[in-house]
This record gives structure tokens, C-alpha cells and sequence, in this order.
């Protein structure tokens, strides 16, 4: 086992003997400052690689604080104000935070801003509405009594949103507020550029340079109590100035409004189903930032040094995943390992020479605390990576925050010399080569391979009550034994299915972009999947895949006839749904535990006979064994061929369909569990016909998983659980091998 190397050590100031012998203990071959912190010339003289964090667009006051008009800016919406007679009166910053944001009453409000009557969506017309500056309130006239009344207003960002956070977070105090600044503006563009080769020439000690991030940060704002008030990881909503604006117009040929930022409120989530303005907006912003970013990496390497990109903060524009990123030069990519899936972003990166994980908790104090053992999220978090690592490598791995506060942790510490160890022995065994993947999977949405495992995501792998039984599906495939892709349905429209595709995974909540939306009028889609899915392609459907919001043609869901489900939406009461009978035993849920007494209750309740009533629904006892979420209400076979698997309370969990020479499945929601992860295996497995390669290398404990190595000539069986755990292998030769295993623990065989 390789005990240094692929180890990056964050340190700061007063710190150098205890940087030393934490270098030591974890294998550090690399040491980078935190924010707000500088590295001793004792710690730059231990002989390891040196990585700087570098903040183009903050950190910097004494320029930006004699140009505040070239800050970052965003369009905010305004709370919505009831207008009681034909005057109404809407305060602009009630509700944010007036030490982050600032009206910008610079560039003319009447151009550049929107009063819209929300009762009727129209826009106010711009001469019965005026800015009072001295109270920051937009005075409506002719209003409608009754109708409510909102601003969308262009403002300053003047405190930079992460290092507010950290601010905050850290209880820095009186330290001066750093103000960002955006490179829109030609004179703000040059201080970069001139101020980045001067740092290039003061810094000969560093070899690589930890862009954290470029320019523009994900949509972060926040309330007058300090608190998030919107945020969104993939949002825009801070790019926008009056110079771009006018710019966009010139280029596309048509002028951006408020609304196409504010979004009514959503803030172009992407959870919303893309529209054109929002993607014309995203293709204009990368453009700029690809430049741009190029040129810095041109920079770093002309001077000898690695230009690293961290996947967070100011990533927006950067887009990873959208073509033309490995033409920026970019030397690695590291980002914060939150799960599995945001593992797998990282890992999947393409076009760079090196990836990185920054692995959790942060060194903070609101982890770090007296009474409070860090190591248990240490090792959870490392369970999660782990079996995605096994499935996408990543290079290198490290933590972040302050290493004094770490040092004060020695379980912490021992914990994280035992992951570092790991993390070396599984690459030294491996290669940095990919585990053997089965099956091909795609996952199919609005945004395609431009979002590769960014799907179903509100905040940086942060749980959320409406998200969690869809991105359930992520995690879950993230550390499975199979390939994993990307694709849009403007793929599916301009392309068709591709020929290497096993399975094809959609769904999610109606009316969104992991749904599609109004994509299923198009009948060219439909015809497309229904023809794949008859000629032997397999089709999973979650939650409410491939419905329209309008009820079209008598279904809700545009493809129920591959899944043989659809839904009520109160239009079909009148026609009866008849429920055939549950099947209890099958080879998607062979490996789900039903409590006997429970299924001993279920067969009391008269399983055996259909039940109907107009509505239709089985009023007997729920079968139970499996976590689906969220309910998702309403849901009804279609015929009587389908086999349903599960239908407690009157409406459908899981089903599966045959359909010609494919299959559909139907399944509600799989929020991420071991149990989960095996009923979805096992699901792609059944859909795609490849039953009979299912036992080879699989594990008869779920909260097991196998990982096989054909070029290294190894395979290894892992524990994703903090208890002991034992399962048994089957292995091709039809023989098993048996495994008791530690918590947390790895083992490995020979092939």
C-alpha cells in the first residue's frame, strides 16, 4: 500500500508543526491555504506541491470600492404588493439583505426594469410608475384596485455571497467585506488580467493555482435575517449588467426582460422546463466566461503552474459538461464531495488531466465543536464517495477549511489517515481504471448530457422534501455496476435512441425539465421511444414521467402504454380502473423484505380479487417492504395485463409492462437506500432482459456491493454501513465466496 501521495492538505497561518505532522500522518504530497489565510515560508519549505487558492473577481477592495458601478448585479423580484386603490406603493429590499444587495439606480430604471401587474401578467407601462431613490420604493398609478403589483430591479452584489457565508459561518466579525466584481466591464477585465500576472510573478513558490471559482457565482442571496433566501447551484441570476443586456441584444436579435431573469419568482430554477430566453442566456454567458477562463489557464501555464478550476462558487458559465470545456486548457477540475452523485460530477469531468474531491465535513467550527465527533460524518461521507470512486476515479482527494481546528479532533484525525490510506490502496490496486459496468444506462431529461449528474439538485447534495425520492435514482446509480450517460430529448427528436443503450431512466414531478413539459406534443418523440421500447429497449418511468400538465387525449402520462400506468387527474373519475392482482414474488423484488406478519395481513385482505369503484383502487392492506418517497397519487394500471408489483392504498408503486419486444417499468419514487439501490439494479436488470447476468458478482446483503476489476485482475466487496455486516458473493463459476466484514470495511480478491 502507497502510504503518501494523491493528498491535498489545507493549512494557514502559525500553523507549521502541526501542518507538518498532519502532512506526515495523512501522506500529504500537496498543501493549499484556506480562505482568508496565507501559507508560513516553514510550510512552503516542507518540499510539497504548493496550490493557492486565487479569487479573480474578489479580495481586491481597493479597486473595486472606486468602481461599485461594475460589481456583479442580479435581478430581483419584489414581494407582491395588493394594490387597495389606483395608487400602490412596492418597497424594493423588503425581504433581502442590504448588506449583500443595493438597488442599482445607475443605469435608467425605466429601460432596465419591469412594474408587472401580477393579477394579469401584464407589463405596467413605464410612464405610471417612478423611483423614489431616497426610500428605495417604485410608486405605482392607475393601478387596479385588487390586483397585486410587483418590481423586478437590477441590483448591486456588494459582498461576495461565499465569502459572506464563510464570514458568517466563522464569526469573522468587523474583517472587511469583500466585494466582488464582474469583468463585464472593460476597465474591471483589465485589473484582473494585470493583477493575475502580477501574481503569477510574486508567487514563483506555487504550482497550482485553485481558481475558486472564475467569475460569476451560483444564485446565493439572502433574507434580512442572514438567511438563504434563493439558492440555486445552476442558477444565473447574478451575471446579468446593463452592458450585457445591450450586448445579448445586439448578438441574438432580441432584448431580454426582468421576467426572463425573475422568472415570476422561480428564478429560471433548474427545475424549470428550459426556455429559449434561458437558454440563449446560458449559451451567451459561456461563451464570455469560456474566453475568458482560457486566457487565465493560458496564464497560469505559461508560468509554469497548473490552472485547477473548483467545481462551486463562481462555476457559473463554466459548464463542465457542455461542449467545448476541454478546449479551456484547464488543468484539473476539484469540487466538493457532498454523496455519490456529486462524487461522479466531479469524476466525470471531461477534458482535464486530473480530477479532485475535497471531502467532508468542512474544518469549521459549526462541525467542529466540543462535544461533537466529526469523524462520524468523515467516514458516512466516505462510504458515499467510495462506491462511486470505484465506479469513476478520481485522482486525488483532500478536505477543506482550517487544519487547526481538525488537529483538535484525534479520533478525526486517525479516521482521516485511514481514508487516505484507503483511497491510495484502491488506486494502487486499480489503476485509477473504472470498475466493469453492465449494463448501459441513460438518463433522459430537458437538459441531457449539459447536466451529467446535476439532475434533481436545488443546493449542492443538501437533501429536499420534493427532490429526494427522484434523486434517490442518482445516488443510487452513481456507485452501480453500470455505464451511465446523459441525453436530452432534443437528442431523442434529432437522433433517435442510440444503438449501445440498455435502458432508458426519466421521470419526475410534471411540468419540470426532468419531465420535459410541453417536449410531448411533439408526437415525434412518443413514436420515437414507443418504436425502441417494441423492438427490445427498456423503459423506466418515475414518478410522472412523460406527463403533460393538460390532460391530452385522455392521458396523463404521454407514454402509459409502455409503462402500463397512468394517473388520475380527475377527468376519467366516470371510468372505472380495474386492478389485477399484486404479485408478491418477483425478480425485481426478490431481494425486499416484507415483515411476515404484514404480508400475512395483506393475504387476509383478499389480495386475489380485483377491486374497482368508479375511480377504481385496492381497498385491502398494504404489502409495504420498499421506501417509494412522496406519493405520488392516483395512479392506475391501464389494463388488466399489467403486473403490478406494488399498489398499497389505492394506487400504484411499481408495475411492470411488456411491450412487444421490450419492457416498461413504473415506479413512484426511490428515495437512496442500500434497499433502494438493489431494487433499481435489479429493475435495469429485469427491463433490459439481462436477468441472467445478475448473479454473477452480486451480493446477497444490499448494504454490500461488489465492485470487478477485469484488467487489474481483482474485484472487492465494500460495507456501506457503520456496523459489521456479512454477505455472500456469487461468483461466475457458479461458486460462492463468503465475507464478514468490519464497518466501513473493503475487502479484496483475486479474479
Amino acid at each position: 500500500m502507497t502510504s503518501t501521495g494523491r493528498f491535498t492538505l489545507p493549512s494557514e497561518e502559525n500553523f507549521a508543526e502541526k501542518t507538518k505532522e498532519l502532512a506526515e500522518l495523512w501522506g500529504a504530497d500537496a498543501i493549499r491555504n484556506s480562505d482568508g489565510t496565507h501559507l508560513d515560508e516553514s510550510v512552503l519549505a516542507l518540499g510539497k506541491k504548493i496550490y493557492s487558492a486565487y479569487f479573480p473577481t474578489r479580495a481586491h477592495n481597493e479597486w473595486i470600492t472606486l468602481h461599485m458601478d461594475e460589481t456583479p448585479q442580479v435581478y430581483l423580484l419584489t414581494g407582491r404588493v395588493l394594490a387597495e386603490a389606483d395608487i400602490v406603493d412596492v418597497p424594493l429590499m423588503d425581504g433581502f439583505f442590504e448588506e449583500q444587495l443595493k438597488p442599482n439606480r445607475d443605469a435608467d430604471p425605466h429601460k432596465y426594469w419591469e412594474v408587472v401587474d401580477r393579477t394579469t401578467n401584464e407589463v405596467v407601462d413605464a410612464s405610471l410608475w417612478t423611483l423614489d431613490e431616497d426610500t428605495d420604493t417604485v410608486h405605482v398609478s392607475g393601478a387596479t384596485p385588487m390586483h397585486e403589483y410587483t418590481v423586478s430591479f437590477l441590483a448591486y452584489i456588494i459582498w461576495d455571497p461565499v465569502e459572506m457565508y464563510n464570514h458568517l459561518t466563522n464569526g469573522w466579525g468587523d474583517k472587511e467585506h469583500e466585494i466582488p466584481f464582474d469583468i463585464y466591464h472593460p476597465a474591471t477585465r483589465k485589473f484582473v488580467f494585470d493583477t493575475f500576472e502580477q501574481w503569477l510573478k510574486d508567487n514563483p513558490q506555487v504550482d497550482v493555482v485553485r481558481f475558486t471559482t472564475f467569475f460569476y457565482q451560483f444564485t446565493l442571496l439572502f433574507d434580512q435575517k442572514q438567511r438563504e433566501k434563493v439558492v440555486d447551484w445552476f442558477g444565473c441570476a447574478c451575471t446579468v449588467s446593463p452592458a450585457a443586456l445591450d450586448d445579448f441584444e445586439k448578438e441574438y436579435g432580441y432584448r431580454l426582460r426582468p421576467e426572463d431573469f425573475v422568472d415570476g419568482g422561480a428564478y429560471n430554477s433548474a427545475w424549470r422546463v428550459p426556455r429559449k430566453a434561458q437558454r440563449d442566456w446560458i449559451d451567451f454567458l459561456s461563451g464570455f466566461v469560456r474566453a475568458n477562463v482560457k486566457k487565465l489557464a493560458d496564464m497560469s501555464h505559461a508560468a509554469g503552474k497548473e490552472a485547477m478550476m473548483f467545481l462551486g462558487d463562481q462555476w457559473i458559465g463554466t459548464e463542465p459538461y457542455k461542449d467545448g470545456f476541454e478546449d479551456l486548457g484547464l488543468y484539473a477540475v476539484v469540487g466538493a464531495v457532498g454523496d455519490g452523485a456529486t462524487a461522479r460530477m466531479i469524476a466525470d469531468s471531461p477534458g482535464v488531466k486530473y480530477t479532485e474531491g475535497r471531502f467532508l465535513p468542512y474544518f469549521f467550527p459549526d462541525t467542529f465543536y466540543e462535544g461533537n465527533d466529526p469523524s462520524i460524518e468523515g467516514l458516512d461521507n466516505w462510504r458515499k464517495a467510495r462506491r462511486a470512486i470505484l465506479r469513476s476515479p478520481i485522482s486525488r482527494m483532500g478536505y477543506g477549511g482550517y487544519l487547526s481546528l481538525a488537529a483538535k479532533f484525534p479520533k478525526f484525525v486517525d479516521t482521516v489517515t485511514h481514508i487516505a490510506d484507503e483511497f491510495r490502496d484502491i488506486h494502487d490496486r486499480t489503476g485509477g481504471v473504472a470498475a466493469e459496468g453492465e449494463l448501459n444506462v441513460a438518463i433522459l431529461n430537458s437538459w441531457g448530457k449539459m447536466r451529467s449528474w446535476m439532475a434533481f439538485t436545488v443546493a449542492h447534495a443538501l437533501p429536499n422534501k420534493q427532490t429526494y425520492s427522484y434523486y434517490g435514482i442518482l445516488e443510487s446509480l452513481s456507485g452501480m455496476r453500470v455505464n451511465v450517460r446523459f441525453i436530452s430529448f432534443d437528442d431523442v427528436l434529432e437522433h433517435g435512441v442510440a444503438d449501445d443503450i440498455d435502458v432508458i431512466v426519466t421521470g419526475g414531478p410534471v411540468d419540470t425539465a426532468f419531465t420535459g413539459g410541453d417536449v410531448w406534443k411533439n408526437p415525434k418523440l412518443t413514436e420515437t421511444l414507443r418504436a425502441w421500447v417494441r423492438g427490445g429497449g427498456a423503459f423506466v418511468g418515475v414518478g410522472e414521467p412523460s406527463s403533460l400538465a393538460r390532460f391530452q387525449a385522455g392521458r396523463f402520462f404521454q407514454l402509459a402504454d409502455v409503462l402500463g400506468v397512468d394517473e388520475e387527474r380527475y377527468q376519467t373519475l366516470s371510468v372505472d380502473k380495474y386492478f389485477p392482482a399484486v404479485t408478491p414474488e418477483h425478480f425485481i423484488t426478490a431481494d425486499v423484505h416484507v415483515d411476515p406478519a404484514a404480508r400475512e395481513a395483506w393475504e387476509k385482505a383478499g389480495y386475489r380479487i380485483p377491486l374497482s369503484g368508479c375511480g377504481g383502487g385496492q381497498g385491502i392492506k398494504p404489502l409495504g417492504g420498499i421506501d417509494f418517497g412522496e406519493p405520488i397519487a392516483n395512479t392506475f394500471p391501464v389494463n388488466e395485463d399489467v403486473t403490478l408489483l406494488r399498489a398499497d392504498g389505492g394506487q400504484v408503486q411499481l408495475a411492470v409492462n411488456e411491450y412487444g419486444k421490450g419492457r416498461g417499468v413504473y415506479v413512484s419514487g426511490l428515495p437512496y437506500s442500500a434497499a433502494n439501490a438493489r431494487l433499481l439494479e435489479r429493475i435495469l436488470f429485469w427491463a433490459s432482459h439481462n436477468e441472467d447476468k445478475y448473479t454473477a458478482y452480486s451480493s446477497t446483503n444490499p448494504e454490500c456491493e461488489v465492485a470487478v476489476f477485469p484488467d487489474a485482475g481483482q474485484y472487492c466487496v465494500i460495507n456501506n454501513t457503520d456496523r459489521p455486516q456479512s454477505t455472500d458473493v456469487a461468483l461466475p463459476d457458479g461458486s460462492v465466496e463468503h465475507f464478514d466484514l468490519d464497518q466501513s470495511a473493503i475487502a479484496w480478491r483475486n479474479l
